[in-house]
């Protein structure tokens, strides 16, 4: 029978990589992409996914989420009625030749209206009545949008407006945006409902929802952009068994090549990728050497749960090791931190989790540590 080191070596080696390590097995055309595990907010794969970049239309999950959050605080209501102004309407209806929810000027849709045509139409004029209606101007709601992404921790993001049209400096992170969207699952599933309409239509305009996701099983948002200077971007999730992915791609020539390449990345994301959570009880850990203790080894146990990730080709590759800060010297209490358990693959950076005693080990009397003594200058001081 293996030692139960070995066993342990052999079942993390053999089934798992730990959370945060990026293999990048795979690859993408999108200039920026991001695999993200819902439940965990593990990333699983990233191509300059912490990069700024310019988000375009996704833009709108964070005027979405704005607005959301001002419904929670009371500021505002799904039934309070804005008004559309001139500009608004020449800026983002028609006018425009921009993507629109088809306002006119002096129309006064309710704010859950401008919400649907936010999320399902991608209504710039939409976003423009929510911003003015809210803020006073569409500056003063993009300042808002960045404070709230910058609490929510959100830190690459910088708003210049509400649309996510052409602006110096409006960026966001793919993976900033794959906890946009985790935030707006958890926080706001009665509102996360509608960005999986087909369609909406604001009075005899009928706008159907751009994105491609929603034709494969279990994809239910969330958003697509588009620039001449971004590429064709989406922001997507879906939920197959229990479990849900999110993606972010951006950066693509085509509709077709991002759709194509949102259905290929989201297969890969159930797939390609494993995720298993590691329980101080599920493993068995060496006694740690004690040093002048009244016993040689100590049991010790993970402090905390481990989340383990990461593409299944490269998960034979993960290796595990005990590491002391020092050398291990009585007296110990139980629960005391006395190393950490380290998990590294070639080439990723190591993820490590503290281990604690199981048990106190008492220090040696003056005739104990004598002889320990002794011994250790018998055998040359290597004990």
């Amino acid at each position: 029978m293996l030692p139960k080191a070995k066993i342990f070596s052999a079942m993390l080696a053999t089934a798992l990589i730990v959370s945060g390590a990026r293999a990048q097995i795979m690859d993408t055309p999108a200039s920026h992409a991001v695999i993200m595990d819902h439940a965990t907010g593990t990333i699983l794969f990233s191509k300059d996914g912490a990069e700024p970049m310019i988000p375009a239309s996704m833009t709108k999950m964070m005027t979405a989420y704005l607005v959301f959050e001002l419904i929670d605080r009371g500021e505002i209501s799904l039934t309070d009625r804005l008004t559309v102004s001139e500009d608004a309407w020449r800026r983002g209806g028609f006018p425009s030749g921009t993507s629109t929810m088809g306002l006119a000027p002096g129309d006064t849709p309710t704010v859950e209206e401008l919400l649907h045509g936010v999320i399902i139409m991608s209504g710039n004029d939409a976003c423009m009545v929510l911003a003015e209606g809210i803020s006073g101007s569409e500056e003063a709601f993009a300042r808002r949008m960045t404070a709230l992404a910058h609490e929510l921790g959100l830190n690459s993001a910088n708003f210049k407006n509400a649309t996510g049209l052409e602006a110096v400096g409006h960026v966001i992170s793919a993976e900033d945006l794959a906890k946009l969207a985790k935030l707006t699952i958890d926080n706001y599933p009665q509102y996360y409902e509608w960005y999986d309409m087909p369609s909406y239509t604001w009075r005899d305009y009928t706008q159907a929802n751009r994105n491609p996701l929603l034709e494969i099983p279990g994809a239910d948002g969330l958003k697509t952009g588009h620039l001449d200077e971004s590429g064709y971007g989406l922001t997507g999730s879906a939920i197959r068994d229990g479990i849900r992915r999110t993606i972010v791609i951006n950066g693509l020539e085509s509709k077709a090549a991002r759709a194509q390449e949102g259905e290929r990345m989201m297969r890969m994301a159930f797939q390609s990728y494993d995720l298993k959570v590691i329980t101080p009880e599920s493993v068995v850990l060496p006694e740690v050497k004690v040093w002048l203790g009244e016993r040689s080894t100590v049991p010790v146990s993970l402090a905390s749960q481990m989340t383990i990730a990461g593409h299944k080709a490269v998960l034979e590759k993960a290796k595990t090791e005990i590491v002391l800060d020092n050398a291990l010297e009585a007296p110990i209490k139980e629960g005391d931190t006395v190393g950490k358990l380290v998990v590294t693959i070639d080439g990723q950076p190591p993820v490590e989790a503290p281990i604690v005693a199981e048990a106190g080990v008492k220090k040696l009397g003056f005739f104990g540590r004598a002889v320990e003594g002794l011994s250790q200058m018998i055998s040359g001081g290597n004990g």
